[in-house]
Order: C-alpha cells, then structure tokens, then sequence
C-alpha cells in the first residue's frame, strides 16, 4: 500500500508559515537543495496533495523558466507528477507544457483516499496545505510525517497542527544540516 507522507517546513514554535501565510523565514541553504534534488532524482513518490493556496504558490513557480533553469531535476518532478488538489472554490486548472497532471477535489471523503492508497504507485506527498494536514491528520490517513524544523521562532503564523487530535508519534529518524535545521521523521504510533 502506499504512504501518504507529509514534508513540511515549520518553526521551533510550531509554524509552517507566518500569519500572511508568508514562507520567507525557511533557510533553504546549498545543503536543503542538494537534500531536495536527491529526493526529487529518487523518485520514492508519484503524487503530491495540495490544498488551493499551496497550489497556487506551486503552480506559479515550478513551471516558469527560472525555476526550470535553476532547479531542473526539481522542477522537473514537481511538474510532470500528478497533483491532487482540494479546493471549494476551485473550478478549473490551466495546464501547460511543463505544468500538468492535475486533478481537483472538492472534498476529502475518506474513502477516495483510501483507494488511492490501495492503487498502484509510489508515495503520495503532502507539501505545505496546513488545513489538508489538519483534515487527513484527524482522520488517520498520514502514514509519516518529515518535518523540517527551523530554528527560528516566528511567535506567530498558521500552526501546522491547529486543532488535530492529541496523537503518538514513534521518530523514525533525524538529520541535522549544517544552517540548524533539522529533519524529523515520525510514524504514528
């Protein structure tokens, strides 16, 4: 079966972003790049879950030329795989020649996510989607969460862990770059 897996960066406070949803406190250093170029060339994951504002940050970057010319493996994977997003008000997506794949719900139903579980594939990731997170979190269906701790405290933002259920983690492991920040791996116990 698959994994749904949650990558997020978050504060020592426990942010994923600031209070306008801001993400330009992250230290994203020659080491994270190197980290998320290995990641993309290791093709562990085939589908990425997002909810709208996450999207559309996404959908604005990864396809334009800089990205394409200073990130290629990763542009290239975040282009090409196939993105579930869920959105009330979403309607429509504009695909493109490097932007495509995608695929809107309107709700999270359990169940649909459960098949897609059950299907054949890689991983699913979750990147950023606070209130995803928050939804698939309450109802059990993370299988991991690699959380990027950063170490700055923000003192206020969006809680990554706003209102989920008191839950158990088991740390499966931990990786420290030289910036300070740190890679934490749980599994729910």
């Amino acid at each position: 079966m698959r994994k749904i897996i949650v990558f997020n960066l978050v504060s020592v406070d426990g942010f994923f972003a600031g209070p306008k949803g801001e993400i330009d406190w992250f230290n994203a250093d020659e080491e994270f790049q190197n980290f998320s170029t290995e990641n993309a060339r290791s093709k562990s994951s085939d589908m990425l879950i997002f909810g709208r504002v996450t999207y559309e940050l996404m959908a604005r970057y990864w396809p334009t030329p800089d990205a394409l010319k200073n990130d290629p493996v990763v542009a290239g994977f975040m282009n090409s795989v196939q993105k579930i997003v869920f959105s009330r008000t979403l309607k429509n997506v504009k695909e493109g020649p490097h932007w495509k794949n995608i695929k809107i719900l309107h709700e999270i139903k359990p169940e649909d996510i459960i098949k897609l579980k059950e299907q054949e594939g890689l991983n699913i990731l979750i990147f950023g989607s606070g209130t995803i997170v928050q939804q698939f979190a309450n109802l059990g269906l993370i299988d991991e969460y690699q959380l990027i701790v950063n170490p700055i405290v923000l003192g206020s933002g969006k809680y990554l862990f706003k209102d989920v259920k008191k839950m158990n983690l088991k740390l499966l492991s931990t990786r420290t770059f030289k910036s300070g920040n740190i890679l934490l791996t749980y599994r729910p116990a």
